[in-house]
């Protein structure tokens, strides 16, 4: 949000820079992102003079230029060419002279002496649009006779410097969304660093009914939505351009002047944060505002030109015949004042946040107004904005105000009431603030102390603070007026000792993890737990009445939690890819959440609701490019099984234990799952099905590997990985060709294998695969190498057949293996 400078001095008067100014506001909680120095008009007319045209010919090789000869005030008048109809002798003009620079919007050109047909020029004649103070082209600026030439054109057109203070507003800081607002905190940093400041703002004392001409009725239907709205009629207005202060105001914080009552609705949303609107009282039919909703699938067209399609829960600002506006979100194409108005309702409401904002996302609009309503407002400032607007629009559109003002507040919104506690505020704090110090902020911050006791105080916090309502909240507004600078570090830490658990140990096994995949030239990634419901349209494996979807989603690319992390590291592929980085090797950690209707419990609200934390690894392209001692290799999914099983031999997973099996979803064209011989699915890994990547436009194959790292910590958890010397006793390997079918997976063989001896078999490799003449129909060999090892003594002949016999046997039984 832009602040003016000279603006917030009309609230709190104080003597800062605008540096110190952003300083003080950044260390109230009010971050100040920078201080830009601006002109009402860009490049502040600079280099622009009054002159006095002397005398002006016809140019001889032009039948449209003349020549002039201007007194500037100062030396020998100057020679000019001008192209405009108007120019004249006698008459008193605005001069850019040589050197000056002029703007056209963001382009930027310099006066330099020229010939134009023939005869020298030395400066120009300017018009309105030429230097920035008007629109017209029509001809020069001529100004009344008794301007003095040689004076400054920023000096006649009261040119000021200010400054645009750009503030963050946190979202829970709607009080300052304006300028009194940050006028209000600067005040009580102000008071709690010694300085003396008043806080003031205008009054509206003069306001007064001229007469009852035109008495339009206000009645609200819907006082939930709607808890106040107040309104005024003023009658015979000039809708014109605005003065140039009110113009200079608003350009200065990036607002585009329009014409006066709008102008002054602009002005009073961003002096107080109360938003108004202005309608045509001759198009208020029926002479009577009703608050209410309307049907389900009304069609309103608003100022925009777009037609929308009214929800029953969008609260609308009807007259007695249709919906005129969308309250607190945007006006109605047909309502709204124009060059032809000569009477107007001023309204000026407290809308509900909640009903504003979920309007606003409905219809995708975010407007000045929205954005404060939807935070909440002062709706005690909404009669005083009323007033100092029907004051503005009496100055500079003329007009009588024809009516009362019409205040509907059938239930006004009381103080919240907080009791706060001396010995509460030190502890949070963690330093003691004297009593009087803690009274005189809160008084600054205009809450008002009810009762006073030698233990603490009894508050009344104003609403527009909905932001302060228990004492926790009152100690946070203490703190960032008091300082955070000037509570000291303590010499000493009180702490207490805790046994490292659970979540410790998976911190750290996944630091390791992560150390190890970067090692082998992995690059992690973050990425967003939101993410789009189109991505699991028509999917089985996560479908989609399981995700959990967000009540009011920012937009449909982010509206429900992620299920998996799969189509978050594909959007990082796909990022990559399309900047001709193809080669890729990601793995990321991250929750995934699921929702399960059959454990809905109205007592548990959450029962319904899971969340796991997942490791998912990514690779595509290619393993080695361009390197002149190895060929190019793409990546493959043994590369990928690599890398999972070197995770599960970090972390110390007994492979023992593991099951092998295939794996058939719609997730991956080719997969094995691996899980414990309990059941629990540990990871999947496998080739991403060509729908999917097609769906994310990757033309390379991509491998993915899903591990689930709280089912892993489960299964290490009465694990220790342990470290020790190479074994002395050799290892002794055995191969055998088996003829099995051609269904039979390798997984089943290892299975079998680990299942005949734990202590002795150490692992078991695939060597070979063969398929062709002969061998049997239906069948295939596999060539099989098994590494057999004894930790503390040499094996022996008797042992290593006694292996390998039970081994074949098992094979034989439960595979139908035959040796070749």
């Amino acid at each position: 949000m832009n602040i003016s400078y000279n603006w917030l001095k009309e609230y709190v008067n104080f003597d800062l820079t605008p540096d110190e100014v952003a300083a003080a506001l950044t260390s109230i909680g009010l971050e100040t992102g920078g201080v830009e120095e601006v002109q009402s008009i860009k490049g502040g007319l600079e280099g622009l003079v009054i002159g006095e045209v002397l005398t002006c010919e016809p140019h001889p090789n032009s039948d449209h230029m003349h020549i002039t000869t201007v007194n500037l005030g100062q030396g020998e008048p100057v020679q000019i060419v001008c192209g405009a109809a108007n120019v004249a002798a006698g008459q008193k003009v605005v001069v850019a002279t040589l050197g000056t620079k002029l703007y056209d919007g963001d382009e930027c050109f310099t006066i330099k002496k020229s010939k134009l047909r023939g005869v020298e020029s030395n400066g120009m004649i300017c018009a309105e649009d030429e230097i920035g103070i008007g629109t017209s082209h029509e001809g020069i600026i001529v100004l009344p006779q008794d301007v003095v030439p040689g004076t400054l054109a920023k000096d006649y057109y009261q040119i000021k410097s200010d400054y645009v203070l750009e503030v963050d507003i946190t979202p829970n800081r709607a009080d300052a969304c304006s300028h009194y607002g940050v006028a209000r905190d600067l005040y009580a940093w102000l008071i709690q660093n010694g300085r003396q400041a008043e806080l003031k703002r205008p009054s509206v004392d003069a306001f007064r009914v001229d007469n009852h001409d035109m008495d339009i009725a206000v009645e609200v239907e819907n006082t939930e939505a709607c808890p106040r709205y107040a309104g005024v009629t003023i009658k015979n207005v000039t809708v014109k351009e605005s003065p140039e202060w009110l113009q200079n105001k608003l350009r200065l914080i990036g607002v585009r002047p329009i014409n006066n009552i709008v102008d002054i609705t602009n002005y009073i949303l961003h002096a107080y944060g109360q938003p108004m609107h202005c309608f045509d009282a001759d198009k208020i039919k029926g002479g009577k505002i009703v608050v209410k909703t309307c049907a389900e699938g009304t069609k309103f067209v608003t100022l925009d030109e777009a037609e929308r399609t009214l929800s029953e829960r969008d609260l609308m600002i009807c007259n007695a015949e249709e919906p005129m506006c969308i309250a607190g979100v945007f006006g109605g194409l047909d309502s709204g004042t124009t060059e032809s108005t000569k009477d107007v309702f001023l309204e000026s409401a407290y809308f509900h946040p909640t009903w504003v904002r979920k309007t606003a996302r409905r219809h995708g609009l975010s407007t000045d107004s929205s954005f404060r309503f939807e935070r909440g407002i002062d709706p005690n400032g909404v009669i005083y904005a009323l007033k100092e607007a029907a004051l503005l629009v009496k100055e500079l559109a003329g007009g009588e105000i024809a009516s009362e003002i019409k205040d509907n507040y059938p239930a006004p919104i009381a103080d919240f009431a907080v009791e706060l506690s001396y010995d509460y505020v030190n502890s949070l704090i963690g330093k003691v603030i004297p009593a009087e110090t803690v009274k005189s902020i809160v008084s600054s911050l205009e809450m008002k102390i009810v009762e006073e006791t030698a233990e603490g105080l009894s508050l009344l916090v104003p609403p527009y603070r909905v932001d302060v309502q228990r004492p926790c909240d009152v100690v946070e507004d203490i703190l960032r007026i008091y300082g955070y600078n000037n509570v000291e570090i303590p010499t000493s830490v009180k702490s207490s000792l805790s046994v490292k658990g659970e979540v410790d140990k998976s911190v750290k096994l996944q630091n390791i993890v992560s150390e190890q995949l970067v090692g082998c030239g992995f690059n992690e990634i973050l990425n967003n737990s939101l993410t789009a419901a189109a991505y699991y349209e028509g999917l089985e494996t996560y479908k989609p009445e399981n995700l959990v979807r967000l009540m009011n989603p920012l937009s449909n690319d982010l509206n429900v939690m992620r299920a998996t992390l799969l189509f978050g590291g594909l959007e990082s592929i796909q990022h990559n890819a399309n900047r001709k980085n193809a080669d890729l090797k990601f793995f990321e950690f991250g929750n995934c959440y699921h929702f399960h209707a059959e454990k809905k419990n109205p007592e548990k609200v959450l029962a319904a609701y899971s969340e796991e934390l997942h490791m998912g690894l990514w690779l595509t392209g290619k393993r080695v490019s361009n390197s002149w001692a190895h060929a190019d290799e793409n990546s493959s999914v043994y590369e990928l099984k690599a890398y999972v099983l070197n995770i599960f031999r970090r972390l110390g997973v007994n492979f023992g234990g593991l099951v092998f099996g295939n794996l058939t979803d719609d997730i991956y064209s080719v997969a094995i799952s691996v899980h414990t011989r309990g059941g629990k699915l540990l990871a999947t890994f496998g080739v991403v099905c060509k729908k999917i990547q097609k769906a994310f436009d990757i033309d390379n194959e991509v491998y993915y590997a899903d591990l689930n790292w709280k089912e892993l910590m489960k299964a290490i958890k009465g694990n220790a990985v342990s470290y020790k010397e190479i074994s002395k006793f050799p290892a002794v390997k055995r191969d055998l060709a088996l003829l099995i079918d051609k269904k039979v997976q390798f997984a089943e063989i290892e299975k079998i294998a680990y299942e005949t001896d734990k202590k002795l078999l150490k692992s078991v490799e695939l060597f070979d695969v063969y398929e062709g003449k002969n061998l049997e129909a239906g069948k295939k060999s596999y060539a099989v190498s098994f590494m057999l090892q004894d930790e503390n003594a040499t094996l022996n002949d008797k042992q290593i057949d006694k292996f390998m016999q039970k081994l074949i046997g098992n094979l034989q039984n439960k595979l139908g293996a035959v040796l070749r």
